[in-house]
């Protein structure tokens, strides 16, 4: 799986300081890792899964549902606790790799909830490993728990509490999956449970629709941030809000492109983003499917015309939306300035997408 674009002269960006703040739990697994835990459980993967080509659907619900099959395939695989430990830890060195010194990884626990006991262990397990791979990698690891658009809105505050109840290593509560599905305003309280607690009000929004369904979530569930927002271009007036509001965006281009909402990863509208004052960070969502990683998100846009000014300018603003504790950002702010003082230099960083082998 490699990047979407050569590479191009310039600083070497998997040395710039960054945060990684929207990143799927399952989506993060390397795909050596997901061939190999395949094998071990007998379970055959869809070739689609397999032949290092990005997924490419179309942005529609049969698309959505292509999607999500590959999706749940790969999550298949992940049925015990000593699979959940090892992708958080991947996730965490592949991001070191990368620059990242802050990661807020998303996850589900419905999903593993089966496998080891139910949503409180499997929420531990993963806030246990974070701790564990924060201390041996040096990445600064917040969690996400979001709910699911396709589950009952009960089933979010159920989520929320256990959330708030784990509140410092989690820091956010999030909603994830098919934007057409779902009421938004129904999922509120959860998202209330969950700010009462001082977590961050993180919902994807405005990806597959548009600026109607991004004020819908803006009304309802307060943003932080919002997971990807792109669509939120489509009307000066709405960005303006979204910019004057405060609400970072979560911008993952190489996703857009691979769910139909873009022909290519150069055609999402961050210059428009940024020049209304937007803040964001790019995100690489679920590098398993699309086959682009946090570095490569950074290339798509030095190859759009980002000076390496403008990016240490993107990365400095991941940093600053992120929930780091200060001492975290001051450092990673700090070595933004040194990168952008440091010299030139044409790394080779063509094919930094492809996933390191464990």
């Amino acid at each position: 799986m490699s990047s979407a674009f050569p590479a191009s002269p310039g600083r070497d960006l998997a040395a710039l300081p960054k945060a990684h703040l929207h990143l799927h739990f399952t989506g993060s697994m390397r795909p050596s890792t997901l061939r190999q835990l395949a094998e071990e459980r007998g379970i055959r993967l869809p070739r689609s899964l397999t032949d290092d080509v990005a997924l490419q659907v179309e942005p529609t619900r049969r698309g959505w549902f292509r999607f999500q099959r590959q999706y749940d395939a790969a999550r298949a695989v992940v049925d015990s606790e000593s699979a959940m430990r090892r992708i958080v830890h991947e996730a965490a060195l592949d991001d070191a790799a990368e620059g990242s010194g802050r990661l807020e990884l998303q996850v589900d626990p419905t999903s593993y909830a089966p496998f080891v006991g139910g949503l409180t262990p499997a929420l531990e397990i993963v806030a246990d490993q974070a701790t564990r791979s924060e201390a041996e990698t040096g990445v600064s690891i917040g969690l996400i728990v979001a709910a699911s658009r396709t589950r009952h809105p009960l089933d979010a505050r159920t989520l929320a509490r256990l959330a708030a109840r784990h509140a410092g290593r989690v820091i956010g509560f999030g909603l994830s999956n098919d934007e057409r599905r779902g009421v938004t305003a129904e999922y509120g309280p959860a998202f209330t449970i969950a700010r009462r607690a001082g977590l961050l009000s993180v919902p994807h929004g405005g990806e597959l629709l548009g600026p109607t369904h991004v004020e819908d979530v803006v009304e309802h569930l307060a943003p932080t941030r919002l997971g990807h927002g792109v669509r939120a271009a489509d009307d000066p007036e709405l960005l303006d809000r979204i910019v004057g509001a405060g609400i970072g965006l979560e911008v993952c281009p190489a996703s857009n492109a691979s769910l139909g909402v873009v022909a290519d990863p150069a055609d999402v509208p961050l210059r428009q983003l940024v020049d209304a004052g937007a803040q964001i960070a790019l995100g690489a969502d679920d590098p398993l499917l699309f086959g682009s990683r946090l570095v490569d998100q950074y290339e798509t846009a030095r190859a759009i015309g980002f000076s390496d000014a403008e990016l240490a300018g993107l990365a400095a603003s991941s940093i600053r939306i992120s929930a780091a504790d200060e001492a975290t950002r001051n450092r990673l702010l700090t070595g933004v300035e040194d990168w952008l003082s440091g010299p030139v230099q044409h790394p080779p960083t063509a094919g930094r997408g492809r996933t390191p082998a464990p």
